[in-house]
């Protein structure tokens, strides 16, 4: 997913996305370590999106906070 559509969410889609991402990540690693993953570089995309989607919610934080000040 590019960051232009990951800054198109509303910040509870971002949420949820996030949460399902982790788990879908949490179980990769589960099958991967067992060795039966089929797509070994589904884990580095979700790692990716991982990191994009908590990087728009701190941006997000961040600018709430500037703007009550």
């Amino acid at each position: 997913m590019k960051m232009a559509d990951i800054r198109k969410l509303t910040t509870e889609d971002l949420n949820k996305r996030l949460e399902e991402n982790k788990k879908e990540l949490f179980n990769l690693k589960f099958s991967a370590s067992t060795g039966n993953l089929e797509k070994p570089h589904r884990i580095k995309e979700l790692r990716h999106e991982v990191a994009k989607i908590k990087t728009v919610i701190r941006e997000r934080e961040l600018s709430e906070v500037k703007e009550a000040n």
